[in-house]
């Protein structure tokens, strides 16, 4: 017999499987040698009360051994011989969407900008260890794609667009825990996450699909309005319908395709600050405890979303027990993300903290050129403008405000990877630090008045919002917090325009712009179902 029981548990119930079966015995008055197994089908924590509670929704086995895997596997066979796909980019959607092809008897060539995913991790080490940013191997370029040092985080609201069931599934085929089909905000975790990734090369390579590494486009093929297949840097020409999954960080694709008129248009984006927390503070606001998690809860998380003036501000990518990492793309450039590693066991928590920023917003941002320093917004506009005459383009006014409060920031920071950083109740205040407290940030950080160079249409939506998510959470508002800069690559700050049906571009047959670097995603899962969804208009388009 098998059953279903929705319960509300304490955590030190909801710790293991045997814990798990003695709730269960006392719930059903089974015997426990009746309960052959249980499994967990969703968790979630509710910290709401003093009290907190686990929600579980488990599946008990009762006098009979489970008949079906835990989860749900795919037959991937050998394509060595079919037609070829090009998938520009190894993130997320560029790998989901190679694994579909196969599915559906296509030949996946993928070509990818940075190296693999072992190789990347010494170019990454080096940001920290000697504050060198390799252009093409970073925190954004790279096997894995940005998705691979954010903590390998799998929640997602874009439930509509496919199945995140599948894609969780996909990911435990290749490696991940299984405890990801039932948290409620599942992760991998930055340390696990490479090796699921490996798994997912493998299965490509050994299905008969291609992986190229350090393998850069620099041109798409093109004839009568069709894309044929790519060249690229070196020279090689891979031909096939494109894939374009290049991440939210390629400016130089972005400049390509505004250079040679093909339709993009400038997008939204959300611009702020890492902000980081003991994460000792942070369990006591959110547990309502003095002792903090305890030993039975996870670290915790926070979440906050509010409007200032017209804009939403709010949390982004929170890294409960994780670290404040250098995430530029650019050795001209300073810009901070977080990760967790799996365990989430370092001492502080941190979160964006970022305001929304429109295209229409712009024209009136002239403040961020009152920089308290010799470079003046001028002389880094000039500076990023002698990339390309394309540069000028609206289409890329986003993308290029976003580039210059970098370089500001570096600027700021010091000249190097060490960011400018100030405490959270200094920074409300309008007031220099006179330190900073000890933060995970391995380059370093340098006090700055974030205040008075930061454009002020974003630090006076963060200190209203600061305020409100207090008063949600007494002592969030702290001078223990540090607040490091800037948190700029939330989104690309372009879409690369496609047909909503057939998921090419709106000019371009056999180009599917795809995943989160052409604007239609926003995390791990959102662009693997985008990956999966341009694979299969690929697939459609080949049969015809």
């Amino acid at each position: 017999m098998i059953k279903e029981l929705q319960l509300k548990i304490l955590p030190e119930e909801a710790v293991n499987e045997q814990s798990l079966r003695r709730v269960v015995c006392r719930e059903t008055g089974e015997n426990p040698e009746s309960v052959n197994a249980v499994r967990v089908l969703k968790r979630s924590i509710d910290a709401r009360q003093r009290t907190v509670f686990v929600n579980v929704t488990l599946r008990v086995f009762i006098c009979e051994e489970p008949a079906e895997a835990e989860y749900k596997t795919i037959e991937y066979k050998d394509i060595s011989d079919s037609k070829p796909v090009v998938v520009v980019g190894a993130g997320p959607a560029g790998l989901f969407a190679a694994l579909r092809l196969i599915e559906l008897g296509l030949r996946p060539v993928v070509i990818e900008r940075g190296k693999n995913v072992r190789d990347r991790k010494k170019d990454i080490a080096r940001i920290s260890r000697e504050q060198f940013v390799h252009p093409e191997s970073n925190y954004c370029f790279g096997e894995g794609g940005a998705g691979a040092y954010s903590d390998g985080k799998l929640y997602t609201r874009s439930k509509k667009r496919g199945s995140v069931d599948r894609i969780l599934n996909i990911f435990c085929q290749h490696g991940a825990s299984v405890s990801i089909l039932s948290d409620a905000h599942p992760h991998i975790g930055t340390d696990k996450l490479s090796r699921v990734i490996e798994n997912i090369r493998n299965r490509i390579l050994h299905s008969g699909g291609e992986v190229y590494f350090e393998t850069c486009m620099d041109s798409l093929i093109i004839r009568n309005d069709e894309v044929m297949g790519v060249h690229t840097r070196d020279g090689r020409v891979f031909m096939g319908p494109v894939i374009l999954a290049t991440g939210h960080s390629a400016r130089d694709v972005y400049r390509y395709f505004t250079s040679q008129h093909i339709a993009i248009e400038a997008k939204g984006i959300a611009v702020g600050v890492r902000l980081e927390h003991p994460q000792t503070l942070i369990d006591r606001i959110r547990y309502h405890r003095k002792d903090g998690r305890g030993k039975y809860l996870p670290a915790a998380e926070y979440s906050f979303v509010t409007q200032s003036a017209g804009r939403g501000v709010y949390s982004f990518c929170m890294c409960p027990g994780g670290i404040v990492v250098p995430a530029a793309s650019s050795p001209e450039e300073v810009v901070v993300n977080g990760m967790s590693p799996s365990n989430r066991g370092s001492r502080w928590a941190n979160a964006g903290m970022v305001v929304e920023i429109r295209p229409e917003d712009l024209p009136d941002c002239t403040d961020v050129a009152s920089v308290s320093c010799d470079m003046s917004l001028s002389t880094v506009s000039n500076d990023v403008s002698a990339h390309s005459p394309a540069i000028q383009s609206e289409h890329l006014s986003v993308m290029r405000f976003q580039e210059q409060l970098e370089r500001i920031c570096r600027f700021q920071g010091g000249m190097r990877q060490t960011a400018p950083a100030q405490r959270m109740a200094d920074f409300m205040q309008k007031r220099c630090s006179p330190d900073l407290p000890v933060s995970s940030y391995a380059p370093g950080l340098q006090i700055s008045p974030l205040h008075d160079w930061m454009p002020e249409f974003i630090t006076s939506r963060l200190r209203e919002s600061f305020r409100q998510f207090d008063k949600v959470s007494r002592g969030f508002l702290t001078n223990e917090a540090v607040m490091i800069g800037v948190e700029t690559r939330t989104s690309s700050p372009v879409r690369i325009l496609r047909d909503r049906k057939t998921m090419q571009h709106v000019t371009l047959k056999g180009l599917y712009p795809c995943g989160e670097g052409a604007g239609y995603a926003g995390g791990i899962v959102s662009a693997a179902i985008d990956g999966e969804l341009c694979a299969e208009q690929a697939a459609r388009l080949l049969r015809r």
